[in-house]
């Protein structure tokens, strides 16, 4: 089943696609600010995020570029904002489609088709990661070799294979793993990825795929 995650700070809006979402066999979970939205995609790892521009603590903008730092997740901005500059910035920040407020939920729908169509998510394959010498397993949470990993190391360590190549912020692995009051306690960071290293790098002092790309964040490197 197609997960969604609907992110509006109007609650009458966030209903009505839930209804509509639903009755068409999406699964739904909603968000009513930006925050809020980037834990939710951080934990429970939507199909397609469709996201509202006018949010109560940050710009959707900003939102977007949020994802962007480790997601590919296929995002549809829907917006009151009708400017032809604000579908510009949603578009080069990475969304994948605008819609603009007031809207048919049947134009909405049909996006959605499209867009998940384009960027397909075949739930049923397991995710198999080559990590140096080993061999991650993220749906069933297993590595080769009988490497053991904690709850921690596992969120840090599925956000970076989930996007191979791509750079993680600092901050947004801190607010993801730990929450958003946490965001400038890079020591725990620091402490995790060398843990990690010694578990699944041939060299930890000299790792070869979980880099470390300094005062900026973390990237997996296959």
């Amino acid at each position: 089943m197609t997960k969604i995650l609907v992110v509006d700070d109007e609650p009458q809006i966030l209903r009505a696609l839930r209804i509509n979402l639903a009755a068409r066999h999406y699964e739904v979970a909603v968000a009513a600010d930006g925050a809020s939205a980037l834990r939710e995609a951080a934990d429970w790892q939507p199909d397609l995020v469709v996201l509202d521009l006018g949010l109560p603590d940050m710009d959707g903008v900003d939102v977007i570029h949020g994802l962007r730092g480790w997601t590919r997740v296929p995002i549809v901005v829907l917006s009151g904002r009708a400017d032809s500059q604000d579908k510009i910035d949603a578009l080069d920040a990475g969304a994948d489609d605008y819609v603009t407020k007031p809207f048919g939920i049947g134009e909405l729908l049909a996006r959605v088709r499209a867009v998940t169509r384009r960027t397909a998510v075949h739930e049923s394959e397991p995710v198999r990661v080559t990590l140096g010498e080993h061999t991650v397993d993220l749906a069933g949470k297993t590595v080769s070799g009988g490497v053991r990993l904690t709850p921690t190391e596992w969120h840090i360590l599925e956000i970076l294979l989930r996007n191979p190549g791509k750079l993680v912020p600092q901050r947004y692995l801190l607010a993801q793993v730990w929450g958003s009051s946490h965001v400038k306690e890079t020591h725990y960071l620091r402490q995790y990825l060398a843990q990690l290293r010694k578990k699944l790098e041939r060299d930890p002092a000299h790792p070869e795929h979980l880099i470390t790309e300094p005062g900026m964040g973390y990237r997996f490197t296959p």
